[in-house]
This record gives structure tokens, sequence and C-alpha cells, in this order.
């Protein structure tokens, strides 16, 4: 069971959501007030949140940058937009995934295990990994160099897991999505460049030389 905060606005669709989520065994707690929809939640420490963009009186990106800023927790985006504008900017400023509505609600809580399935994925036996003075801490999500830490968020951590664990070799970017998304058939390429140059700015700033990862063109993306 995980406990779940969703900042939904449509009182019959968060009803709905509720209730379904709850026969699933989830607990599922609910944004009072969509001006604090941040700190409130922060302060309920949920294994993931489910975000409308469009609130009253509030800016679901903000929301989220916010929350992401706190909290490496994992950020899925229900929003009635289909925009490819709202799909990059939500990515950008740090969510984990991206469901338009009308949503199947099968699709829905496949996405919802698939994410926290991810979350849980950075185990204590995979241990710190090290390469060119970077290491990378995957049960604390953090990367360090020369004493300076970051925290990731969980799909910097993958990307940078997956590279760092085949330094030298060249990933593919559908190597990359099938690691991330599970899928490639139906992500559009734009999101795994705004989550790649995402890690490349965490990494910078930990103070990672630029080059740390490297981009094959037509090819993917290699840690020498």
């Amino acid at each position: 069971m995980a406990r779940l905060f969703i900042v939904e606005d449509d009182a019959s669709l968060r009803e709905n959501l509720v209730r379904m989520l709850k026969l699933k065994g989830h607990e599922c707690l609910c944004c009072e007030s969509f001006a604090n929809a941040a700190v409130e939640a922060l302060a309920a420490c949920p294994d993931c949140i489910l975000l409308d963009l469009s609130l009253p009186g509030a800016y679901g990106h903000e929301i989220c940058r916010s929350i992401r800023q706190g909290s490496n927790v994992p950020i899925i985006v229900l929003t009635s937009s289909d925009s490819e504008f709202d799909e990059v900017m939500s990515m950008n400023v740090g969510a984990d995934d991206y469901v338009v509505k009308p949503y199947r609600p099968a699709a829905l809580l496949a996405r919802i295990d698939r994410t926290l399935a991810r979350d849980g994925s950075a185990d204590p036996a995979r241990g710190r990994l090290e390469h060119g003075g970077v290491s990378l801490d995957p049960v604390r999500a953090e990367v360090s160099y020369r004493g300076k830490s970051v925290e990731l968020s969980r799909n910097e951590l993958l990307i940078l897991r997956i590279l760092m664990e085949n330094a030298s070799s060249i990933i593919s970017r559908s190597e990359l999505m099938n690691e991330l998304w599970q899928t490639d058939a139906f992500v559009d390429d734009n999101t795994l460049t705004v989550n790649v140059n995402r890690l490349r700015r965490s990494l910078q700033s930990a103070g990672v030389p630029d080059d740390f990862i490297t981009t094959r063109r037509g090819l993917g993306y290699v840690i020498r």
C-alpha cells in the first residue's frame, strides 16, 4: 500500500480517483488549499503525488517546481491539456510522468504502480557507483564530485545509473526510454532530452565537467 497525495479541483473526478485508488489498497490524501498545495504535499510525506495543472488560484507547474525543490517524491501530472509545451514544461520542472485526461483507469493504475516500483528501484545491493571521480549513491539518490554533493530526481538517478553501470558503452535513447518508462512507443522524444538536460544541470551544480556525459548523434549517450 502506498500513500498518494491528490491535487485535483474537480470534485467528481477526485472522488472517483480516490475510490479507485482505495480499492487497490492505497491510502489517499487530498489537497485542501490549492494556494498552499506544495506545502501540503510535502507535509503529507506521500509516496507519490497526482497533480492537476489547471487549478483555481494556483499554477500547476509552479506547484510541481516547488515540490521538486523540497523532495524527490514521484509526481504524476494528470491534465486535460495534450499540449506538447505543457508536457515538456512539466518534465522540465520535475514531473516524472504526464497523463492526459480522460484516462483509462487501468492504464493510470499501471503508471502509478510503475512509478512506485521505480521509486523503490534503488536498492542497497547495487551499491555506490564510481567513475571519473564522480560517485553515485543510488540509495540516497545523490551524486558527489570532489566533496560536493547534489540530490537527483528519480529520472536523473535512473539515467545516470544506467550510464555509469555501462561506462564507455553507448546507451541508445530507446534503452533509456525503456528504463524510465518501460516503453519508447508513446513517449515524445523531447521528454527524454528534457530529462537528460536536467541531469546535466544537476551534475554541473556538483562541479562535474560538462563533457562527463557525451551525446553521440544518432546513437545515444556515453560516459567515458
